[in-house]
């Protein structure tokens, strides 16, 4: 059968994997025409064998393997490895280590009867890093990049109705590794799906669509015979929403001619306006069904294009980035393709439900880093309202400098730019190109940014390699300053400087690794206050976990569906980082930066975002009433249902409902009090829970939407009568007291934080020895019914003097405290007490801010007011385990048993306050949580200050207002026996 086949090119005589010049061969251009509808899928198990080399002899028995996925995650030998600036090899480009797992992907290929004449492509939708295509033993093609499409021509080499044999083998390790290393796993295998599809002779061998905002739509095709000449009589036809277009038509035919074969391309192009044409953004993504025909001389539809087209334009302005004139502020967020059990395969389910998640908590601007997502994304996309930034399959971070210059990579480059624009060019929600990331600047850029302007003009070109050269400098291949992680105060001052020629958006900041993302909400009010600061892309959505069966220390693979909830992994199951699979080259819990769970749930810094980008705000209380403001772009209030809450400190909680104003965006209306404030109820906040009206495409009716708050009344300061009593105390001055199994001492340390370890602050407090005071008592005095303690806690470069005074009031006891740390000790976790409780204290309920985790420089989405949550759902699972779990602002709580026995505590004013099962060496001691063993009672930490957050793992530390400095701290609050 073989023999029957006209002859095909041979297979070049090098070694594609080594050869940067070459990015493929025999691959199809790429285009935007979607052929999914009405293939012929090839996902499944595949016949498999994993070589240790690409020039490994295929032999013996086979196993299975599923595609899309990687065989990193399929119980193969070759294990996930992750690093992220360091290659993991050590060979420099273009070379690739002899030792090379190379995996045969194999099975039967029957092609339908039917498909008899027309033209047959096959289409790997990314395979990683380079693909080698076989059909009966016959190479059929070469394609590099991971993240696109590769598509054959069959038609030559199979034969409908017969079967043939088809053999992938991709190679994991190539010259174009050294372009793809981007900060997370590395795999090897298929990750997107392959199928295959046929058309007819006559074909759209591209669609482009250009649709604004003003109604003007123009659609040019691209048509090809396969059989050499263009038929005569051709023509195209469109229709939107199912109406004919009215339509100005062109077509032409173009003779291209290269030194191998000679063809025809056809060019055609519609041109229509659309009166009242709705417009796409973010907010509302209107959008329409655009089918474009291929029709034969006879009327006959030859092929066939659908889109979902969106009406908007994208333009720069001076210093602003403008979508449909109007400036908008960028909530974004970067996303790498991820799911704990499958690696880099995703399916179209995951990706909504990670847009979804995202559009609830006020994300509106999504970066695709770093390399082109999985081709649903931009659907869902559209759909949802996203503006996306597309970023190509472009990171050289540990050879940068090498490679931005150097010509053996020019047509990667170019090869990867190009190919991303032409496949995703019709989606709306792509707003900017990126060039790629951290691949420094060179001659390759401007070559591949050369390409986008003439190809693309619709759209802005960013890279930040070329920016951080010059925010402001016109002549560099970045018409976007996207620096990563500058500096606040720098963004303030370039702004106000008078000499900002671009928008500043960030492509990331807020580095979201562990317990993180502090001072979010400063950025924000800068940016919103501040001319030509337009926003950013926190770093990132995911923590790329892999769920590990600790037995064996494998990826758990597909079969571990169902092991884990709520960001905490099943018994005999973990969480993996950089490491855990036994690799001695790695960057550990790095890869764990995003601001959700592997497993997609929301860490607590999701509710600082959604606050922060809140589309209602309330702006202040006036004579005249709550002034509302509508923070949107685009869109009225119509679409929310509010209702007003307000919590009193004596415990009531009232309701009532709210009727939003009609305020167009940036309008502002003043509207009633809704409640008679309360004489007795002493400290009063006001609350706007804001919840979608009705059903939306991403969110149920019902949905919160935001909470905003504002404070009515401040707290009276308390006041506790002394009562005749006796406090009891041991003879070290430790408090002696029935709930309590560890008395209240003096707390310098949190178990560090993965900002506090990268950013170098932990090591500072080692070196001060935080982690190991050791108490001495010098005095223990009783006056009267009072008690005073005087205790010294040394440490290796330092003392601090604590005092305690304890004084029974009625139902408990008083406990006042001062500790003063000396110059030396410039910058610590806390300052405060931490005690233990006996067991069974097992609900916490409190006044002040929550009812999530919050610190002090992240706090604006946790509301104050009343809440309840089990002590045991306090404690923030972080994969690297760390100081979690924290409420900001605690004016007092309750920790009961079933029985309603317990203790209360009243704190002097709003405090840091933490109530887990683990003291601060149980969390210091943990590489990962099934380390860790829960005390049976309560460790409580009281801080009179906490050090904030910051993002220092990367990126910029906390403000020197949240810092915990020397001197003297006073604190005091009252234990009660319920």
């Amino acid at each position: 059968m073989t023999d029957a086949h006209p002859p095909m090119d041979p297979l070049p005589a090098l070694r594609p994997w080594e050869t940067p010049e070459v990015t493929s061969w025999r691959r199809l251009p790429m285009n935007a025409v979607d052929r999914r509808s009405g293939a012929l899928p090839l996902d499944g198990d595949w016949r498999f064998q994993l070589l240790p080399a690409p020039d490994a002899p295929v032999g013996g028995a086979w196993s299975t393997a599923h595609v899309p996925g990687a065989w990193t995650m399929q119980d193969t030998d070759d294990l996930p490895q992750y690093t992220n600036v360091r290659m993991p090899f050590p060979e420099f480009p273009p070379r690739s280590p002899a030792a090379n797992p190379t995996g045969v992907y194999e099975r039967e290929l029957d092609v339908p009867a039917e498909w008899a004449g027309r033209r047959i492509v096959l289409q790997v939708g990314a395979a990683e890093s380079v693909l080698l295509a076989h059909v009966d033993g016959r190479p059929v093609g070469v394609s590099k990049d991971s993240h696109l499409a590769a598509e054959f021509d069959l038609t030559d080499v199979v034969r409908p109705g017969e079967r043939s044999v088809l053999r992938l083998t991709v190679v994991k390790w190539s010259d174009a590794s050294h372009i793809e290393d981007q900060d997370h796993w590395w795999h090897g295998g298929i990750t997107r799906s392959v199928l295959l599809y046929a058309t007819d002779p006559l074909y759209l061998a591209d669609v482009t669509v250009r649709a604004r905002r003003d109604g003007e739509l123009r659609v040019d095709c691209q048509v090809r015979d396969a059989g050499g000449a263009l038929p005569e009589g051709w023509y195209v036809s469109a229709d939107l929403d199912g109406e004919p277009l009215a339509q100005d038509a062109e077509f032409d035919r173009v003779n291209i001619e290269d030194d191998r074969v000679s063809d025809f391309l056809g060019e055609a192009r519609i041109r229509a306006v659309v009166p009242g044409a709705r417009t796409w953004n973010a907010e509302e993504p209107e959008l329409y069904g655009l089918t474009v025909r291929l029709h034969r001389a006879d009327g006959s539809v030859a092929d066939s294009s659908s889109h979902r087209v969106g009406f908007r334009d994208v333009e720069i302005s001076g210093r602003d980035l403008l979508v449909n004139g109007e400036r908008v502020f960028i909530r974004g967020v970067n996303r790498h393709d991820f799911h704990p059990l499958t690696g880099r395969t995703v399916s179209y389910d995951d990706m909504r439900a990670d847009l979804v998640l995202l559009k609830r908590f006020g994300f509106n601007a999504i970066r695709t880093s770093h390399y082109p997502n999985d081709p649903s994304l931009y659907d869902l996309a559209d759909e949802l309202g996203f503006y996306v930034v597309d970023e190509a399959d472009i990171e050289s971070h540990d050879h940068a400098h090498e490679i931005a210059d150097d010509p053996r990579y020019l047509n990667a480059f170019v090869d990867r730019v190009s190919r991303m624009v032409l496949r995703d060019k019709n989606h709306p929600s792509v707003i900017v190109w990126s060039l790629g990331n951290e691949s420094d600047y060179g001659a390759g850029h401007d070559a591949a940014a050369g390409w986008v302007r003439r190809h693309d003009p619709s759209r802005p070109v960013q890279y930040e390699g070329a920016a951080k050269r010059g925010w402001a400098d016109p002549d560099l291949a970045s018409d976007i300053a996207c620096p990563m992680y500058a500096p606040l105060e720098d963004c303030v001052a370039h702004a106000l400087s008078g000499e900002q020629t671009k928008p500043l958006i960030q492509c990331e900041y807020s580095h979201a690794m562990g317990n993180s993302n502090g001072t979010l909400a400063d950025h924000w009010a800068a940016i919103e206050s501040t001319p030509g600061l337009q926003g950013g892309f926190i770093w990132e959505f995911w923590d790329h976990g892999i769920l590990q069966r600790v037995s064996d220390g494998r990826p758990a693979g597909r079969a571990g569906a169902g092991l884990y909830d709520n960001g905490v992994t099943a018994p005999g199951y973990r969480w993996a980082y950089g490491g855990d699979f036994g690799e001695a080259l790695h960057d550990g819990a790095f890869v764990a930066d995003g601001v959700v769970f592997p497993d997609r749930t929301p860490k607590p810094a999701m509710y600082e975002h959604r606050e922060i980008a809140a589309p209602v705000r309330i702006r202040c209380f006036r004579h005249e009433g709550i002034v509302l403001a509508n923070h949107q772009h685009f869109r009225g209030l119509q679409w929310l249902a509010a209702t007003w809450e307000l919590s009193l400190a004596d415990g009531r909680t009232l309701t009532a409902p709210a009727r939003l104003p009609g305020l167009r965006p940036g309008e502002t209306a003043a509207v009633p009090l809704p409640f008679q404030l309360p004489e007795d109820g002493g400290e009063a906040w006001l609350t706007l829970r804001v919840t979608t009206a009705e059903d939306l495409a991403w969110a149920p009716r019902g949905t919160e939407v935001c909470a905003p708050q504002l404070r009515l009344r401040a707290a009276a300061p308390p006041a506790e009568p002394v009562v005749a009593g006796r406090v009891e105390v041991d003879a070290e001055g430790h408090l002696v007291h029935p709930l309590l199994t560890a008395a209240p001492t003096l707390s310098l340390w949190r178990a560090p934080t993965d900002n506090d370890e990268l950013g170098g602050i932990a090591s500072r407090w080692r070196a001060w020895g935080l982690d190991s005071l050791v108490r001495k008592p010098v005095t223990v005095r009783r006056h009267g019914d009072r008690v005073s303690v005087v205790a010294e806690y040394a440490g290796t470069t330092g003392v601090v003097r604590h005092r305690q005074v304890f004084t029974p009031v009625e139902g408990g006891v008083r406990v006042e405290e001062q500790a003063e740390l000396p110059a030396g000790f410039d910058d610590v976790a806390r300052v405060g007490s931490v005690f233990e409780t006996v067991a069974g204290l097992d609900l916490l309920e409190w006044f002040g801010q929550g009812p999530w985790e919050s610190y002090p420089d992240r706090s604006v989405g946790a509301p104050v007011g009343h809440h309840a949550v089990p002590v045991d759902e306090l404690f923030t699972p972080y994969l690297r385990p760390q100081e979690s779990g924290g409420r900001y602002g605690v004016r007092s709580f309750t920790l009961s048993a079933p029985d309603a026995t317990g203790l209360t505590v009243t704190l002097d004013e709003p405090r840091q306050v933490s109530v887990t099962r683990y003291r601060a060496e149980d969390l210091t001691a943990a590489a990962h949580h099934d380390e860790l063993v829960p005390r049976a009672g309560c460790v409580v930490h009281l801080d009179a200050a906490h050090r904030g957050l910051g993002t220092a793992s990367c990126g910029p530390d906390t403000f020197p207002s949240y810092l915990v400095t020397p001197g003297v701290h006073r604190w005091s609050w009252t234990l009660r026996v319920l």
